[in-house]
């Protein structure tokens, strides 16, 4: 186990004149479970293969238990990875899959097999360990990676995406065994994934990039409910959170062609005193609530029928989509007109127009 830090840590690769990860900084307490996250492209899965050294630093540095990785061999840094792909040895067992990297060690073979059995008690693979990985499902191939790392015991694990070759029910199960498993080995884990409800569900902490740059490192409930920009608040949570921007008028936020989103006095007065003619307002889905009068005038494009929720996708005018969360089966029928207006209790969001920033 071992703290991470990174330090201004920057990639370009070799011919491109776009940084692929631009002076990332980063804390990783010892023990925490850290999860990547952003779409295609914003660098998520080359911090991690620099922390790993399957990729150069060019400027900064990365710390591993305090020690400056910089030109350290991947062989030396006393990491585990667990890839997408399994990477398994399609001729060896189960067994000796997981014992593979302990043999090239030099640790003897009974020493060798009590790891084994230990990993594999741990992940219910014990009745498997003389199967070839043919003989295995997506599921059990992706515990044996993952038992393969563990008994290396390391320093800290790095995970890219191992979770994208499962189906969806399986995904949701394994993701749990993960995070699980982190809890009671207390390594310390580097998680890179695409989706947002995987990052949210298993990191202790989740950092959010785009285009190579960190845009906000905090835990799941503090970016799902304090996003420090417009590209966070639409990015974390699903549905996304409904972003509208509009001119101020004396009691809101002009809406479409003439529906007002109404807004308390004190975020009034936080947009004057701000000289600003026009914001960016965010509300999450849960936080609208269909009315019988007075609120934004809409159309609903779609009924999504969950059972013990459903979900309005509606417009407003060309460009202006919102989409309320509401208990009843039923809220509304596809292509009628309805009203949405926030829930005393709902929450607004107010984002720059031009910079995007978080305003309260």
């Amino acid at each position: 186990m071992a703290t991470i830090t990174y330090k201004n840590a920057t990639c370009i690769y070799e011919g491109s004149d776009k940084l692929a990860v631009d002076s990332l900084n980063l804390d990783i307490n010892d023990g925490e479970f850290v999860v990547l996250v952003g779409p295609s492209g914003s660098g998520k899965s080359t911090a991690l293969r620099m922390l790993a050294g399957l990729e150069e630093i060019d400027e900064g540095d990365i710390e591993i238990g305090g020690k400056n990785m910089k030109g350290v061999p991947s062989k030396d840094r006393d990491i585990a990875m667990v890839f997408q792909n399994y990477a398994l040895y399609p001729n060896k067992t189960v067994a000796e899959n997981m014992g593979f990297a302990l043999k090239l060690r030099g640790v003897s073979s009974d020493e060798r097999r009590r790891k084994v059995e230990e990993a594999a008690k741990m992940l219910d693979l014990t009745e498997f360990l003389d199967r070839k990985p043919a003989k295995l499902s997506g599921g059990q191939r992706q515990r044996v990676a993952m038992g393969r790392a563990i008994v290396r015991e390391p320093q800290v694990f790095c995970m890219d995406e191992p979770l994208s070759n499962l189906d969806a029910k399986l995904r949701v199960q394994t993701r749990t065994e993960i995070a699980a498993l982190q809890r009671r080995l207390g390594t310390t884990t580097v998680y890179v994934t695409h989706d947002q409800v995987e990052a949210m569900t298993m990191g202790d902490r989740v950092a959010v990039l785009r285009n190579g740059k960190l845009q906000q490192f905090a835990s799941p409930s503090d970016l799902y409910d304090k996003p420090s920009n417009v590209f966070v608040a639409g990015f974390i949570g699903s549905p996304a959170m409904n972003l509208m921007t509009g001119p101020i008028l004396s009691s809101g936020v002009r809406v479409g062609a003439d529906s007002t989103l109404q807004l308390e006095r004190e975020h009034l007065a936080l947009l004057h005193d701000a000289g600003l003619q026009e914001v960016t307002v965010g509300v999450r889905p849960e936080h609208l609530e269909v009315s019988d009068s007075g609120g934004i005038d809409v159309i609903v494009d779609l009924v999504e029928d969950l059972g013990s929720e459903a979900y309005l996708y509606t417009h407003a005018a060309p460009g202006v989509q919102l989409v309320a969360r509401s208990l009843s089966r039923i809220p509304a029928r596809l292509a009628e007109t309805v009203e949405l207006r926030k829930k005393s209790d709902g929450v607004v969001h107010l984002f720059h127009p031009e910079t995007g920033e978080r305003l309260n």
